[in-house]
């Protein structure tokens, strides 16, 4: 019998300023990762790994970070920006039926945008965290 992994959202990839990881990772798959830089996944063992479970996924690390925490200091020194899909109501045109249809709508939102919705808002919104990215040229700076 084969075992299926579930491996949507588990990627890394880069650009010429920024790294963009896949946020299904958990913290022990992350720094077992080859493809992931070594400074950042030097970063998470050191600085975030100590605050976090190494069974946790980076999606519900993130989404459960608080906006007093000194890993929101860490992301906000990596410039780090975090890509979501949340779910909208399109508004129905006046006369057109009763409700409007919904959609999911991809934003990039910062650090601070992120912790600053709690977690019990970002669920009503429907919130999914699907890519964490960080700048280079910050990351080479810590």
């Amino acid at each position: 019998m084969n075992k299926t992994i579930y491996e949507d959202y588990k990627y890394s990839m880069q650009d010429v300023s920024r790294i963009y990881v896949g946020c299904k990772y958990t913290f022990g798959e992350l720094l077992e990762e080859e493809e992931i830089p070594f400074k950042l996944r030097l970063v998470m063992e050191r600085y975030i790994l100590p605050e976090a479970d190494p069974g946790d996924t980076l999606e519900s690390h993130l989404y459960y970070l608080v906006p007093e925490s000194f890993l929101v200091k860490i992301y906000r020194q990596m410039k780090a920006r975090v890509k979501v899909n949340l779910i909208r109501e399109k508004k129905a045109l006046p006369g057109f039926g009763a409700g409007g249809k919904k959609q999911y709508v991809t934003k990039t939102l910062t650090m601070e945008e992120l912790v600053s919705l709690p977690p019990a808002q970002k669920e009503r919104q429907g919130y999914v965290i699907q890519e964490l990215s960080v700048s280079k040229l910050a990351l080479a700076a810590l």
